[in-house]
């Protein structure tokens, strides 16, 4: 009897507006972290791909968050960088933009990282034909990493992107790993001071920062 009143209490508890709202936050929270983190631990493409898959589902599903918006954004634009055909990374390129702005609306401003998550869509944008797009893109890609260091410049992000732009770029232009490895310290030394355990704060970036840093100093 006892226990048929508790799972009553229990059914009628998360029936209820507000509690059921809180659940499925709390649902939605665990899901997209569990997810995201191993779509940025895998390697295997196939595997990236199908867990970005999921993140689009998980936006679907949550819609009116702009966090699930963001990691979908993210997602597309790093599958982008995987894929060899010009149009389908442009395409990629062009989801990532819509999903951003989904969730600058959401947001109700622009903040830190989505300047960043910008900064790293035109990077790519760039990648696709650097000799054709370096000009217009370098500029979108260096106003968000401005407009992201403005409102924090203690987003390790910014210099993470700021260094993989120099580390890219060859050095009859200015270019190298000598001039990328201030950029990877400094975000290095910054990522130190992140917490990965909250999705809303996103803190991605740490890893490659790690691998290209290390690649930096083994040059010197």
């Amino acid at each position: 009897m006892q226990q048929r009143w508790l799972a009553g209490l229990i059914l009628l508890l998360l029936s209820t507006p507000g509690l059921r709202a809180q659940s499925d936050s709390s649902g939605m929270t665990v899901v997209l972290q569990r997810t995201f983190d191993q779509f940025d631990s895998v390697t295997d493409p196939g595997q990236k791909a199908a867990l970005g898959a999921r993140l689009s589902l998980i936006a679907a599903k949550w819609d009116k968050e702009w966090v699930t918006h963001y990691y979908v954004s993210y997602s597309k634009a790093i599958l982008s960088s995987l894929e060899k055909d010009p149009e389908k990374c442009d395409a990629l390129l062009d989801e990532a933009d819509k999903q951003r702005a989904i969730a600058v609306g959401l947001l109700g401003h622009e903040s830190d990282e989505t300047h960043v998550l910008a900064a790293l869509i035109a990077n790519w944008r760039i990648a696709i034909s650097p000799m054709a797009r370096g000009m217009s893109y370098g500029k979108v890609f260096r106003e968000h990493v401005t407009a992201a260091k403005t409102l924090n410049p203690a987003n390790p992000r910014i210099y993470y992107l700021q260094g993989m732009a120099w580390y890219s770029m060859p050095k009859f232009v200015g270019g190298g790993k000598d001039v990328a490895l201030p950029y990877l310290a400094r975000a290095d030394s910054l990522y130190a001071l992140e917490n990965s355990g909250n999705i809303f704060k996103p803190y991605w970036g740490k890893k490659l920062n790690a691998f290209y840093l290390d690649d930096c100093r083994a040059a010197k």
